[in-house]
């Protein structure tokens, strides 16, 4: 019987702890959809660009054959070759496809001529597959349509060859990818904890009320609070920035203006989120479990462990309502890439956005929860 009581009181402890139990449910149902349904080590129709110089029946070939290989996805027909590199620098594509004035008369002079595919290789998950597969695509092409008075070029060497441009990454190395990408994960993990446990901990000794009792607004309470977890982010900022140059020969290609003005937004807006989640959470533990509920989609959905644009659609749209997935494209941007202020503003604006509206959510919980 007394056995028997503990186990009733634990089980209404549970009860009333709300917010643990629904984390207990739908943790292990959110993994296994992201894991399930939304990871995906293959990714398949990537965003291709073609510059087109010359059109012909074997050009045309070789993009169909692109498209039925499940990996390219040609999205647009750009007009030169700086087009490209933007459209490479701004992520609109992964993959550019040049093919160059007098390519099918040099095809059939037996000239050998060469189609140029340019791929943004910043993550070499995401292309290396579909670099691999362009081989054997250009050989379908060439055992399709040489043939008749052209069967003579498909013996001997191949009629042309494909040259293969990574970008940005031309070596492939794993760590150009990783660790950048590290900056985002370390800042949304530490900032959105040590800000929800922060709040909770004043809440819980009864000191938060007594601050709000003082003639100072919510806002200026909330701002006074992030203020000093803004300076702690911008350190943690340059100590993963050294350690990317002098321990990983990271390189540093673009502004150390700009990627601390990016850092600086994107902390703002985690500390926001955390200032959020500790107005839901109760105590400390609570809001260590909502920072870990926040973290898990962060981590595996933005794009810093799998290829973004391998994801379903679905996940996709999640992914972008995440500050992490502008944020690892900003660094990763300004580090590999070195964009200009132009090419990093589509990824600004959206984490001003977020800012602007969890802050309202921010201000409108504190309002009802601590007045």
């Amino acid at each position: 019987m007394r056995w028997w009581s503990i186990v009733r009181k634990e089980f209404l402890q549970l009860k009333r702890d709300r917010i643990t139990f629904a984390m207990m449910i739908v943790l292990p149902i959110m993994q296994m959809a992201l894991f399930g349904f939304a990871i995906n080590t293959d990714p398949k129709h990537l965003p291709t660009a073609v510059i087109a110089a010359d059109h012909s029946e074997f050009t045309r070939s070789f993009m169909m054959a692109m498209r039925n290989s499940d990996y390219f996805d040609i999205v647009s027909t750009l007009p030169d070759e700086e087009s490209g590199r933007r459209a490479l620098a701004q992520g609109k594509v992964l993959f550019v496809l040049n093919i160059p004035v007098g390519f099918t008369r040099d095809l059939a002079k037996g000239a050998r001529p060469s189609l140029l595919v340019e791929a943004d290789a910043t993550d070499p998950t995401a292309v290396g597959t579909a670099l691999g597969a362009l081989p054997s695509i250009a050989q379908s092409v060439l055992q399709k349509d040489l043939t008749g008075p052209l069967s003579s070029l498909a013996v001997g060497p191949a009629a042309f060859d494909v040259q293969l441009h990574r970008l940005y990454n031309p070596e492939s190395l794993t760590q150009y990818n990783v660790v950048p990408g590290l900056m985002g994960v370390i800042l949304t993990m530490t900032m959105v904890m040590m800000t929800g446990l922060a709040i909770t901990r004043e809440r819980e000794r009864g000191t938060m009320e007594n601050l709000l009792a003082t003639p100072v607004l919510p806002l200026e309470v909330m701002t006074g609070k992030i203020v000093p977890y803004v300076a702690i982010g911008l350190v943690q900022v340059s100590i993963i920035l050294a350690a990317a140059r002098l321990v990983f020969n990271v390189p540093f290609e673009g502004s150390l203006i700009a990627l601390y003005l990016s850092a600086l937004l994107f902390v703002a807006a985690n500390l926001t989120i955390g200032i959020t989640l500790s107005s839901l959470a109760q105590n400390q533990l609570q809001a260590m479990q909502l920072t870990m509920f926040y973290f898990l989609p962060n981590i595996l959905l933005s794009g810093f462990m799998f290829p973004f644009a391998g994801m379903p659609k679905w996940a996709q749209y999640i992914g972008n309502l995440l500050p992490l997935t502008y944020f690892n494209r900003l660094v990763r941007g300004i580090l590999l890439k070195g964009v200009g202020w132009t090419d990093m503003w589509p990824h600004v604006w959206p984490l001003l956005v977020f800012l602007c509206v969890v802050m309202g959510v921010a201000v409108k919980f504190y309002r009802r929860t601590l007045d």
